[in-house]
């Protein structure tokens, strides 16, 4: 039986079948808190006298009409398809089915706010939840118009792709009757409804068309909501990209709404965009958040054209929607905002995912390939987003800004409204660039893998360069040699710094590379191979330059080179090549100085890891002590309500479990002890509040207090996180039960839980939860919705234990339902074991290089 999935196969044959028109879709979203009514009129064409399917999940299936036939449900609707068959040149489908809401995040999802009891909806559609809404075939080519008529409680706003109508009302009901979209596909429609704050503005089309733009929040939020921002940053990115696409925006308005328990940053529906409200900021956040926001903002701004006007014909070439989305978002954040560091940024935390996701064992071509939608679900990754937008800037460095973006607005006047292959892109490209990028595509989109740099350099005893070269390699499991358009730079230290006095670009290829330019020049203190990160792959720096870095790191100038270097030190210490002792001492002893929020935080998060994982246990308490007395020290003497003075306090928090550490958290939280500038506003009261319940010095009365000052949803999620944090085995199985043994929590309340369960100063409390875990993995894949499977099984993974047990556990699961066994692991569920047990395997390797340091 198909379950919930689709094949490639199967997509592509009903493509081959199956011409769509139309939608009329009809919603009554006053007929109770667990269903609401769902009506699809479909028009299609089709091959005469074939057969198909159409897709649906619902609880409930009342009426089949295929071209004036009654076709009784019980037999024609089974899993999630509705089978249709002799069917004609012309056909006309109506649906009449019961949907359900889902709290999931998938489908339609609802939420009843615990501060007022009012009542909010939205849709989360990509990749396979239209059809938990209403009949469609889904699939991402088989687009058509879509004309949503909508029945809500009277006084709710409702927001589709297009402009909200006026309703016709009768009594405390309103109905709207939306116009048609454009041709979409269904995965980007939309309707989010209820009584939404909102606020609204304009601006000009390059065309001249007025598009209306709306911000919407819900009401208990309203107070939080920085509008004029968000309208700003907006209309920035209109003219960025309107200017650089050389194509007007495709649709009628712009809505942007920040929506409750929200699965991911957001979502491109049309004209229809839909945020986490982790960015409403109740308290304060980071810069790092903040800058985050306005890339999160031009990601789906981008998405309008590239993704909603022209779309990929199946999900293998999903990355053409998410690659070209990160890398415009970060070159307009970059040039168009005041965030002018972002592709800093992008290097920080981008790159890092990226480097990450594609040395593991489920890496994969950023070209992926997708034999159903089990398949996708996993592919939102650090490959597909990350690594494809690095790929692209080093691309647009090759071929040129101009070309490049002379080639996209090609592509998009040829396609508009349609579906491509990444064939279709490059054609475009090559005709505007005049380079064949047919061995490029195969060596960067159709291999996976990264590839390490390093420099070679000998001198002469008056430090003369005699030679200089740049050589490659690739690991085993992926050994492509690529060709990469790089810069080298030299950092010479002054008076005023470690400053950049030479700077050299070329194009690197297979395992040597000379640079003869480089001959003859004093070597420099610090070399610095992929200066301005143009390239994509791991650096390495040479011996002194390394030393250089360690004394001297933050003393140099330019924000990208120093987070470079960060970033070179991490991998070196991920790869075993540094001991994890000496990066906890390079940050220790050059954090302080960092301006860089993002490199901050970052580097900070990478450090807790270091100390929490991969360090050898003998001397783990140890550096995670000394870890916290630092933080807390550089707390202390930040600049007053400075960013680094934020993160120094919240990383703290994170670590603090000694007597003396935990005073001080317990003292900032009563006011007992105070840091010039800082607040201690919402949120950082529960961060403080779960140290001192990690350090078992608070517990379920001090929680019950919190959450009773804060009765909203946010505190709801914290204090789920906080419980699930004491650190009993009673309190841990309390939160695993509740999660895993009990079914219906939000997808909010499972995240906030399984981030308090795995939260151990001693992971030896988790310990007897291994075999647990393993033997609930097919259990919870079984029983739930592939997003809350994955948060589970992501989530509850206890990979702070990082020792042998878990390895050898994790790898008995996968050899026991390998190929061949009596139950074998679907793919996706395989993967995401194979992915955890790759992390704790790292983490013994690099333990057991710490422990010869």
């Amino acid at each position: 039986m198909p379950g919930e999935n689709l094949t490639r196969a199967e997509a592509a044959e009903r493509a081959g079948i199956v011409a769509t028109q139309s939608y009329e879709i009809d919603l009554d979203l006053t007929t109770g808190p667990t269903t609401f009514a769902s009506t699809t009129v479909v028009r299609f064409t089709a091959t005469q006298g074939a057969s198909t399917f159409i897709d649906l999940v619902a609880p409930t299936v009342r009426e089949v009409t295929l071209n004036g036939r009654s076709l009784d449900p019980a037999i024609v609707f089974a899993d999630s398809r509705i089978t249709l068959t002799d069917l004609a040149e012309q056909n006309e489908l109506r649906v009449v089915a019961d949907c359900a809401y889902t709290n999931t995040g998938e489908g339609l999802h609802r939420f009843v706010d615990p501060v007022d009891g009012e009542v909010y909806v939205y849709t989360q559609f990509e990749v396979p939840d239209s059809r938990r809404v209403f009949t469609v075939f889904e699939q991402p080519d088989l687009k058509a118009t879509f004309q949503f008529t909508v029945t809500a409680p009277n006084g709710w706003q409702v927001v589709s792709n297009e402009p909200t109508p006026e309703p016709s009302v009768d009594g405390d009901k309103a109905t709207y009757a939306f116009a048609p979209t454009p041709r979409i596909s269904s995965y980007i429609t939309a309707l989010v409804a209820g009584p939404y704050w909102v606020a609204r503005s304009e601006l000009t089309s390059s065309d001249g068309r007025t598009i209306p733009l709306g911000v919407f929040c819900r009401a208990s939020l309203a107070e939080h909501m920085d509008a004029d921002y968000v309208f700003d940053k907006t209309r920035q990115g209109f003219d960025f990209f309107e200017k650089h696409f050389d194509f007007p925006y495709p649709f009628t308005k712009y809505d942007q709404l920040f929506v409750p328990e929200y699965n991911m940053g957001a979502m491109e529906n049309a004209g229809c965009v839909t945020f986490t409200e982790s960015y409403v900021f109740r308290s304060k956040v980071t810069d790092a958040v903040k800058e985050r926001r306005v890339v999160t903002i031009l990601h789906e701004l981008a998405h309008m054209w590239f993704g909603d006007l022209v779309t990929m014909r199946w999900w293998n070439d999903l990355w053409l929607n998410e690659s070209f989305a990160e890398w415009a978002s970060t070159l307009a954040t970059a040039e168009a905002t005041e965030w002018t560091d972002a592709w800093t940024t992008f290097g920080s935390m981008e790159k890092a995912w990226a480097y990450r996701q594609d040395q593991l064992p489920s890496t994969h071509p950023i070209v992926a390939t997708i034999n159903d939608l089990d398949d996708v679900q996993v592919n939102f990754d650090g490959i597909t987003y990350a690594k494809g937008g690095s790929v692209l800037k080093q691309l647009v460095a090759w071929v040129g800004l101009e070309s490049f973006m002379k080639g996209v607005a090609a592509y998009f006047r040829k396609h508009q409204f349609g579906n491509t292959e990444l064939s279709d892109l490059l054609t475009e490209l090559e005709a505007a660039s005049g380079r064949d990028l047919g061995e490029w595509s195969r060596l960067w989109l159709e291999t996976a893998g990264v590839n390490t740099l390093r420099p070679e350099i000998t001198a002469a005893a008056d430090g003369t360069i005699e030679s200089f070269a740049i050589l490659q390699s690739a690991a085993e499991s992926h050994p492509t040699l690529r060709p990469h358009r790089l810069a080298v730079g030299f950092y010479t230290l002054t008076d005023d710094g470690l400053s950049r006095t030479h700077r050299v670009e070329l194009d690197v290829a297979g395992e040597h590379t000379d640079v003869p330019e480089l001959v003859g020049l004093a070597r420099p203190d610090l070399v610095l191979i992929n200066d301005d990160d143009l390239a994509y792959a791991k650096i390495r720096l040479d011996d002194v330059s390394r030393a250089t870095a360690v004394e001297h790191l933050a003393e140099i100038t330019d924000p990208l080179a120093r987070a470079l270097v960060w970033g070179s030190f991490w991998d070196a210490t991920r790869d075993g090549e540094v001991p994890a002792s000496e990066f906890v001492r390079l940050v220790v002893n050059n954090i302080p100085s960092e301006t860089g929020s993002t490199t901050l935080r970052t580097t900070l998060g990478q450090v807790v890891l270091a100390a929490r994982s991969y360090v050898a246990p003998a001397r783990r308490t140890q550096t995670l002590e000394a870890v916290a007395d630092a933080l807390w020290a550089f707390a202390q003497s930040a600049d007053p309500e400075s960013d680094a003075q934020f993160q120094f306090v919240k990383f703290f928090a994170q670590v603090a479990s000694t007597p003396s550490q935990l005073d001080a958290i317990d003292a900032l939280l009563t006011g007992d002890v105070e840091l010039e500038g800082l607040t201690v506003d919402t949120d950082l009261r529960w961060e403080l509040l779960f140290a001192l319940v990690a350090g078992g010095r608070a517990g379920t009365t001090e929680i019950d207090a919190a959450l009773a000052a804060d009765a909203t949803a946010s505190g709801e999620q914290q204090a789920a996180h906080a419980r699930a944090a004491i650190p009993t085995i009673e309190a841990k199985q309390a939160a695993w039960s509740s999660v895993v043994d009990e079914e219906g929590k939000p997808n909010a309340i499972i995240r906030a839980t399984t981030a308090g369960f795995v939260t151990a100063h001693d992971p030896q409390l988790l310990a007897p939860f291994v075999e647990t875990y393993f033997a609930s993995l097919f259990p919870i894949w079984d029983s739930r919705s592939y997003h809350i499977a994955e948060e589970l099984i992501e989530g509850l993974f206890p990979a702070v234990l990082a020792d042998d047990h878990l390895r050898s556990a994790a790898q008995a699961w996968l050899d026991a339902h390998a190929e061949g066994a009596e139950r074998v692991a679907p793919p996706a569920l395989r993967r995401l074991a194979v992915e955890g047990l790759a992390d704790v395997e790292r983490a013994l390797a690099a333990q057991a290089v710490d422990a010869q340091a």
